[in-house]
């Protein structure tokens, strides 16, 4: 987790070559078992991957709809949510506005709490964005 959350905020700052360094220690990691981050260790991969040139879309792509898997594997609908809302900002600017809001609008039903946090927060305003 602390490998994952290190990289996320390294992709931010613009250390995508370090960020993608710790990415491949943390998925080692998950390799000997430790699973409870690799959902969203996939979400950070696709966005890291975006991020460093959007012709990585399609893979992407695969790495958000793994992370949505295997959080829902997991039930850990918190990180599905969060895959989701990636997945779905991606499917919209490649023309999956419908496919993107439907996806998004099951797992965000799911809550009946919560909506004050950052997550429901942000899939709310993307929803809101893609009804238009």
């Amino acid at each position: 987790m602390l490998l994952g959350l290190l990289a996320e905020a390294c992709g931010k700052v613009g250390g995508a070559e370090w960020a993608s360094e710790l990415l491949v220690e943390a998925f080692g990691l998950v390799d000997r078992g430790e699973r409870f981050y690799e959902s969203e260790l996939h979400r950070l991969k696709g966005e890291l991957l975006l991020k460093q040139d959007y012709s990585n879309a399609a893979e992407a792509q695969s790495c958000f709809e793994r992370a949505v898997e295997i959080a829902r594997d997991q039930s850990a609908k918190s990180w599905e949510l969060r895959a989701t809302i990636s997945l779905a900002r991606l499917l919209a600017r490649r023309a999956g506005r419908d496919e993107a809001r439907t996806m998004l609008a099951e797992i965000y039903g799911w809550f009946t709490e919560g909506f004050d946090t950052a997550d429901l927060k942000d899939a709310k305003a993307l929803l809101d964005e893609l009804q238009v």
